[in-house]
């Protein structure tokens, strides 16, 4: 539907070319903030800018930061002979949330896709293989996609080469799920990573 301003047009296109924003909710966005005050709208735009400028890669991790290196590789209080390697800089925020992990982070920036031509050399492996030194256990937290198993597959490889330990998050069925709605694949895998009670 076209409107009869280019502009609201125009902002309803750039909301539904955001992940997972389709064209009514693009366009409820859109009406929102034109019923906001001007202010609103100004810090709005104001604060996308800034975090185009002021956020960058960590040099370290990979993981988005606006200090380099991040808060979490300059940290003294966490433990640096763990790293906990995510496909995405969101996976990070994911893991912190649930203060158990105290360890460092390194992020792939994707994983292995080969019916995209997205190879080894297309996510940030290069830089995990040359930031090892001193670590002693490296935990593949990448998502139980087929293309997650084969980068995980692929990182374990190369790094038992070099006599790290290599250990993977468990995935199974999730908490108040029923077995009976589980695919077949979840429920193999949780009983793969069964433990002792």
């Amino acid at each position: 539907m076209i409107y009869t301003s280019q502009s609201i047009e125009k902002v309803i296109e750039l909301f539904s070319s955001l992940p997972s924003i389709g064209r009514k909710t693009a366009q409820r966005l859109t009406f929102h903030l034109l019923r906001q005050p001007n202010e609103l709208v100004e810090n709005f735009s104001k604060a996308l800018i800034e975090l185009k400028k002021n956020v960058k890669y960590c040099s370290v991790c990979y993981n988005y930061t606006e200090n380099d290196p991040c808060d979490i590789c300059s940290s003294h209080k966490r433990d640096k002979s763990i790293l906990c390697v995510v496909e995405e800089p969101n996976d990070v925020v994911v893991i912190e949330k649930t203060h158990d992990f105290f360890g460092l982070y390194h992020v792939l920036h994707g994983i292995m896709n080969p019916l995209e031509g997205i190879t080894q050399d297309d996510i940030r492996i290069k830089e995990l293989i040359n930031r090892l030194n001193g670590i002693e256990e490296v935990i593949l937290a990448l998502n139980p996609t087929v293309e997650g198993e084969l980068t995980t597959h692929y990182i374990a490889k190369l790094l038992k080469a070099l006599d790290i330990k290599v250990t993977r998050i468990a995935s199974g069925v999730p908490m108040g799920s029923s077995l009976e709605f589980t695919d077949e694949a979840t429920i193999s895998r949780a009983l793969e990573s069964r433990i002792a009670v």
